[in-house]
């Protein structure tokens, strides 16, 4: 094995509910604060680093960015570990999707957020973020010291990244998200990987995520290339063939798992903060 890569810490984040997946698809999805403040807090146990936080009305279910219920999620999370946040700005609830609107939970100044950089048809709607969202929305970033997540679902977006990168409009090292098997991105193939990986810039710390079955083939090969992995309820909510994961943390756990079978070491929370370049 590569001496870099032997030594190298690996960042698991946990994506705990994303916005489509439901208690009637899989009973143990978080919808309150509590539940959500809870399943990270399950997810740092078990070995994650950076817990990507969406949130949902209680009641309904449905995604939210009511920024109260934002607050208390933070808060319930940060009275019960030191788990790094990443709070979406993909705004999907959203009638305004103006800069303003889609960043104001940064007010919050969670240590992450993510950056959809570019624009895509997102399984049944267009997912718009058109050039000057992405430029303004990393130098709001930039300005208020929150790393950015860049996330990118085809190669056009990877190149879009490295522009902002080109640019000044991400503190180094720039932090990429590569999100394969969501309909009608890049597909979730290791070959897919492999040519994303090799565009990615050679300063830029990267993570992959991969939709459905997809998780636990690319969290396995990803950190063999030194790319870190997202795990958890958003992309995928089985633990096996035909089986429900019971929580967050469970798929963590075999995360955590996997990579020690590999030899590589896992990044706590301060290894996660050096690594990213974190205050």
């Amino acid at each position: 094995m590569d001496t870099d890569l032997a030594v190298k810490k690996i960042i698991v984040s946990a994506a705990l509910v994303g916005s489509r997946p439901t208690k009637a698809m899989n009973p143990a999805v978080p919808y309150a604060p509590s539940e959500i403040a809870q399943s990270a807090f399950e997810a740092f146990q078990a070995g994650a680093a950076i817990a990507h936080v969406h949130v949902r009305d209680p009641e309904t279910g449905r995604p939210s960015s009511d920024i109260s219920l934002v607050r208390e999620t933070m808060e319930r999370i940060r009275d019960l570990c030191p788990i790094l946040v990443n709070l979406t700005t993909s705004g999907f609830d959203l009638e305004d999707q103006s800069l303003d609107s889609r960043l104001a939970s940064l007010t919050l100044r969670p240590e992450i957020c993510s950056l959809d950089v570019g624009s895509l048809n997102f399984v049944d709607r267009p997912f718009l973020n058109p050039p000057d969202w992405g430029m303004a929305a990393a130098r709001r970033t930039q300005e208020l010291g929150i790393k950015p997540e860049l996330e990118v679902f085809d190669m056009g977006q990877v190149e879009q990244a490295r522009h902002l990168v080109d640019l000044g409009l991400v503190d180094p090292p720039p932090w990429l998200q590569c999100c394969l098997g969501i309909k009608w991105g890049l597909p979730a193939t290791i070959e897919n990987l492999l040519y994303m990986h090799r565009r990615i810039p050679s300063d830029a710390e990267w993570s992959v995520l991969g939709v459905g079955a997809a998780q636990l083939t690319l969290t396995t090969v990803a950190p063999l290339l030194g790319g870190h992995i997202r795990v958890g309820f958003e992309d995928n909510l089985y633990y096996a063939r035909g089986q429900l994961a019971h929580s967050n943390a469970q798929l963590v756990a075999r995360a955590v798992q996997i990579l020690e079978l590999l030899n590589l070491q896992v990044a706590h929370v301060d290894d996660a903060r050096r690594t990213l370049g974190l205050a």
